[in-house]
């Protein structure tokens, strides 16, 4: 049986902050990073909801069948042939003729899917293959903003792919690091003391443009956060991570409000955004 969930962190490196890195890319929190745990933290157990009527997949989702039953794929899904992944087991479904893929064992499809789930099993009662799956246009999602509305720059020499490398890496050494994205050619640091040095050592290696602004939490504060985030979740969760300054982002296979509310009761209003895997059926 392939495991339920895989939590996902999606650290953005410093390859993939280069030249080629398009704007409002975004590192997530490392679950494995360092941090002491949040003072806020509550030692109440979140709440496990149930949804109390039919439910749809947030568009469509992979439908893999290992051998030991179909199961919803709502998490991560291994770029392997055949995936690998896992989710709730699904009652009532069928491949169909269109759209499913077989080898090694393994059968898959990408469906959107109606149904009723019970917290393990998601009974189905509406299924549409991927190749017949008509999507709602949806709201294109932009990236970060850069951090300040005149970037600078000397017009020097050193902004270069290897410049901006060794600038993001003195960056992550900085006092109170606490992230790093870009705009364009804009290198953009939140540090959560002393902007003025900050942006003084950086100028040491990059001569393009550069933002330097201060935030309430650190780099190392979020991966504590986050940790403390995955382990009271548990098989609820399904990514987490940070993609701007000062929140995380987290995904739960369902949520009606109830997570959230324990989110902002443990770490304050605003810091954790809960998003549902699973939507009431419209």
């Amino acid at each position: 049986m392939t495991p339920r969930r895989a939590v996902i962190a999606l650290l953005l490196g410093l390859a993939t902050l280069s030249a080629c890195s398009t704007e409002g890319e975004m590192r997530a929190v490392d679950p494995a990073g360092s941090g002491e745990p949040s003072a806020s933290a509550s030692t109440d157990a979140p709440p496990t909801p149930v949804p109390d009527g039919p439910v749809s997949t947030h568009g469509l989702v992979t439908v893999l069948d290992d051998g030991d039953g179909p199961e919803m794929c709502l998490g991560a899904v291994a770029e392997s042939y055949p995936p690998q992944c896992g989710g709730p087991e699904l009652d009532g479904f069928d491949f169909g003729d269109v759209g499913a893929e077989s080898a090694a064992g393994v059968t898959w499809g990408s469906y959107a899917l109606i149904g009723t789930f019970d917290g393990t099993t998601f009974t189905v009662t509406d299924s549409t293959p991927a190749a017949l799956y008509d999507p709602m246009a949806e709201e294109p999602v932009d990236g970060l903003e850069a951090a300040c509305s005149v970037p600078g720059g000397s017009g020097g020499g050193r902004t270069s792919p290897e410049d901006m490398d060794a600038t993001l890496a003195a960056a992550s050494a900085l006092p109170g690091y606490a992230t790093a994205w870009l705009t364009g050619d804009t290198i953009n640091v939140a540090v959560t003391e002393d902007a003025t040095g900050a942006e003084a050592t950086l100028r040491e290696t990059w001569d393009g443009g550069l933002c330097v602004t201060t935030v309430e939490r650190t780099d190392a504060d979020l991966n504590a956060i986050n940790q403390e985030l995955q382990a009271a979740l548990g098989e609820q969760l399904l990514t987490s991570g940070s993609f701007a300054p000062d929140s995380l982002d987290a995904q739960v296979v369902f949520d009606d409000g109830s997570i959230q509310d324990w989110a902002d009761a443990t770490y304050g209003d605003g810091l954790v955004t809960i998003t549902s895997a699973l939507v009431p059926a419209s």
